[in-house]
């Protein structure tokens, strides 16, 4: 694996060269690009300057023992430093997800427990808000579709992040998080105190960076407005804002009307549209390729059952992982770092399995 170091090490210094070049951050989609690979190249030449360091430190201190059985304490300990260099080095080299730096689209359903169900996408869409909010990501509501009892029918959510570092990218952190989310709790609407499942369903996308940098044929679309409906204010059920899009050969829709203009509608519609088909594209190419990885930790079924939350036990379980933890209340308040950690792990695990197989 440690031959393609210095292919990587020229790229790192080719791809330092361009930042240089004016012309690259007059085009921002490009800059964003060219910054990316910069990062993730950055920490590979960091950790093979590391690992060399470490090898030429116990090669001097095996030398020195050999003239002086002083130097033979240091060894174990430079053996250890050497072992842990060359495995975080490796764990560089294993190809990533090329969409981990990206920003995330989240949609979040109600599903099976009716009120309940869309009472905890409420729940859920103030975990994920607040887990954004510490690592620093920005927050912005694209539509939602409230319940009559402050929940939420559909909310589809953007969470932008700020670092070019593919590892602490968005995507990186939120693409685990698609799939069933069950939920065991007394409902507020239960008199008799009885234990309640629900289910909400999570689908997450990610976001194109630039419109340009996904192709769309305008002659694809079927375009649709009416009025649009709920609360909003005086534009509601006066003006046809509301803006339906369906993308015919996919069959992908998507309606928008949260906004007052049928053009902020159309727009947003248009953003949410790029994401799904970017994904769509993705997992077509995936099914296809004969090396294609499927991950047992973000597989393409969007129904699988991947968590549950349990309030009474103060409980939260992962069940592609086996994670689980007693501190719900704190889960529920955005500590979600341990969780998805243990997604994050287990994926690298298999992507590094799969390294080791191919070797």
């Amino acid at each position: 694996m440690f031959e393609s170091v210095q292919s990587l090490i020229d790229e790192h210094r080719r791809v330092q060269e361009e930042l240089s070049d004016p012309a690259v951050h007059a085009d921002a989609a490009r800059a964003r690009r060219v910054n990316r690979r910069y990062a993730e190249l950055s920490k590979i030449v960091a950790a093979h300057e590391q690992w060399v360091s470490a090898g030429e430190d116990l090669a001097a201190a095996r030398e020195l023992a050999r003239e002086d059985e002083a130097f033979q304490d240091e060894v174990p300990a430079l053996e250890e430093q050497l072992a842990q260099a060359q495995e975080r080095l490796r764990r560089l080299l294993v190809p990533r997800d090329p969409d981990d730096a990206r920003d995330v689209i989240m949609e979040i359903k109600a599903g099976e427990g009716g009120a309940e169900s869309a009472l905890f996408a409420a729940d859920l869409l103030r975990m994920y808000s607040q887990y954004a909010t510490a690592r620093g990501w920005k927050t912005e509501i694209i539509e939602s579709d409230a319940s009559d009892l402050g929940g939420y029918k559909n909310v589809q959510v953007a969470f932008k992040g700020s670092s070019n570092d593919p590892a602490q990218g968005v995507w990186a952190h939120l693409k685990f998080e698609g799939g069933v989310h069950r939920v065991q709790r007394v409902p507020a609407t239960e008199s008799q105190g009885r234990i309640h499942t629900s289910t909400t369903g999570v689908l997450v996308f990610p976001e194109v960076d630039e419109p340009g940098e996904l192709e769309i044929n305008q002659n694809d679309l079927k375009i649709d407005v009416y009025r649009s409906s709920g609360p909003g204010g005086q534009s509601v059920n006066t003006t046809d804002s509301a803006v339906r899009i369906t993308h015919v050969p996919s069959g992908i829709v998507v309606s928008m009307q949260n906004e007052k203009s049928q053009l902020q509608n159309r727009e947003a519609a248009m953003r949410v549209l790029r994401a799904r088909l970017l994904a769509k594209q993705q997992e077509e190419l995936a099914a296809v390729a004969a090396d294609a990885r499927k991950s047992q930790i973000r597989g393409m079924d969007r129904s699988e059952r991947i968590r549950t939350y349990n309030f009474p036990e103060n409980r939260i379980a992962d069940h592609r992982t086996g994670f689980k933890a007693y501190n719900l209340d704190a889960v529920m308040d955005g500590a979600l770092e341990a969780v998805i950690t243990s997604c994050i792990e287990a994926d690298e695990a298999e992507r590094l399995a799969a390294v080791g197989d191919q070797a």
